[in-house]
């Protein structure tokens, strides 16, 4: 492990890519039953719009987005709908979550109602962004946030910038530059559907330095696209350089406000699978119902890059890749930093599954006694995101939630990168997590209470202009009544 800049933070890791790269992108086989989380996407859980009974095909809308933040749902194989309950999911840590369960009929019959779109600029820009929402697009580097209302959010600025995210900066994590490699038309025209839709002047598709054939036959795609507005940047490849805001930072110079969003500094970015998921719905009419998913670690006999449907059970993903190990010790989905345990892999590819690390103990950070706090300093060093590791450690201990929110635990990205470089081998991260709900809930509490308390002023203060308003005019009264009576 090598440092990088201590001016931004970060790591210089081991990407751990090499064997998932070797060979094309795969197709994995249809599963016999899928399984379909309805909460599978950031904000709101999509509510059902079919029945136990009904018959679909590839591409059919199943679920709608609920009132709020949400996203819609399509089958990813035709057959039968055999049952909607709670199944064990990846978006609850295996625990269960209500979804649609489809039973394949092998026929492999396609919805119709799908269509192409040839010319995406004849449409105006609102209608393609609607449009954008109707195929269930979502975020797919991980936060799986609904694409329709990040791009309304985009669509307020006055010619933004679109960055289309490449920087897979995660270990063992490949699908992305898999995907620039094999298939950088798809993230280039996606690029110009999103251009389109937020009315954007330019697009800049970043990507580490790691990935030279991934930025060549990026600039090839451009190069045919005859499209100025669109260019290449190349970041170093330094963990977590693919954090939005960290990429910005990079790649603009400037900083998103610790209290805003990207687009308040009229920025919009957009995973590079995102954009080749919305060149495939929009072009093609095929809405989404699989992603690439990068199957690797010492745990698994053959790494590779799969093209999944929604719903496959990650144990068929394993037995494609020729089985378990006996070295195999832990699940994750995501990478070594960032990804989550996975207690079973009796559970499905979601929206946001973007890789399956079957990890044996090389894979993995020896994690020794935790030791007290030594001061060292190294954790806020290494933070990108310019927090304080071990005085947030500090109050997470003592529940000083007032020091939380002084230090800005709600910053953190849960990166690992303190976690790593600590010798007191103290899980920063997970005592954070712990934390962050607890001073979520404070600062609700303390919102809503001064919320009432200014309803309680406003209140008291109408009250009190009305009574002064009264009085005023019984005053007024009564000095009419003494001029009558004088």
């Amino acid at each position: 492990m090598v440092r990088g800049s201590s001016a931004r933070g970060g790591l210089r890791l081991e990407a751990h890519k090499e064997r998932s790269t070797r060979d094309p992108i795969g197709m994995a086989a249809a599963p016999s039953t899928a399984v379909l989380p309805l909460d599978q996407h950031a904000g709101g859980a999509a509510v059902p719009i079919v029945a136990v009974g009904d018959t679909v095909a590839i591409g059919q809308p199943i679920a709608e987005p609920a009132a709020d933040t949400s996203a819609w749902l399509h089958a990813p194989i035709s057959g039968r709908i055999v049952a909607i309950e709670p199944r064990a999911s990846v978006t609850r840590a295996c625990a269960p979550a209500l979804s649609i369960v489809i039973d394949n009929d092998g026929r492999e019959m396609r919805h119709s109602s799908a269509r192409a779109i040839e010319d995406f600029l004849s449409l105006e820009p609102r209608e393609l962004r609607e449009h954008i929402g109707r195929g269930g697009i979502v975020g797919l580097g991980g936060a799986a946030f609904p694409t329709l209302a990040k791009l309304e959010r985009g669509a307020q600025a006055s010619a933004p910038t679109l960055l289309i995210n490449g920087a897979e900066c995660e270990p063992y994590i490949s699908c992305d530059a898999m995907l620039m490699r094999e298939r950088p038309h798809d993230v280039v025209h996606g690029a110009r559907i999103l251009m389109h839709a937020l009315q954007a002047q330019e697009c800049v598709i970043a990507l580490e330095d790691d990935a030279p054939r991934a930025a060549d036959a990026l600039r090839a795609a451009i190069a045919q696209t005859e499209n100025g507005r669109i260019r290449v940047q190349v970041v170093p490849t330094i963990y977590p350089s693919g954090g939005e805001r960290q990429l910005i930072a990079s790649v603009f110079g400037r900083e998103v406000p610790f209290d805003g969003l990207p687009p308040d500094i009229g920025i919009l970015c957009h995973n590079v699978g995102t954009a080749a998921a919305t060149a495939r719905w929009v072009r093609d009419g095929e809405p989404l119902v699989s992603r690439i998913v990068t199957i690797t670690g010492d745990g698994v006999a053959r790494a590779c890059n799969l093209e999944v449907r929604l719903g496959t059970p990650i144990s068929q993903l394993i037995a494609e890749c020729g089985g378990y190990t006996p070295r195999v010790e832990r699940l994750l989905m995501g990478g070594t930093m960032m990804g989550m345990a996975l207690s079973t892999d009796e559970v499905a590819v979601v929206k946001a599954t973007n890789c399956i690390v079957a990890a044996s103990a090389l894979d993995l950070e020896p994690r020794r006694r935790e030791m007290p706090c030594i001061r060292c300093g190294n954790c806020a060093e290494v933070c990108p995101a310019f927090l304080l590791p071990q005085q947030l450690h500090v109050y997470a201990r003592a529940t000083d939630l007032d020091g939380l929110e002084r230090y800005g635990l709600m910053d953190c990205i849960e990166c690992g990168c303190c976690d790593y470089v600590c010798p007191s081998q103290i899980p920063l991260v997970e005592r954070f997590r712990e934390a962050k709900p607890r001073l979520a809930t404070h600062l609700l509490a303390r919102d809503n209470a001064r919320a009432a308390r200014l309803r309680f002023e406003e209140r008291t203060a109408r009250l009190q202009r009305l009574e002064a308003e009264q009085r005023q005019r019984l005053e007024e009264k009564r000095r009419q009544a003494r001029r009558k009576d004088a």
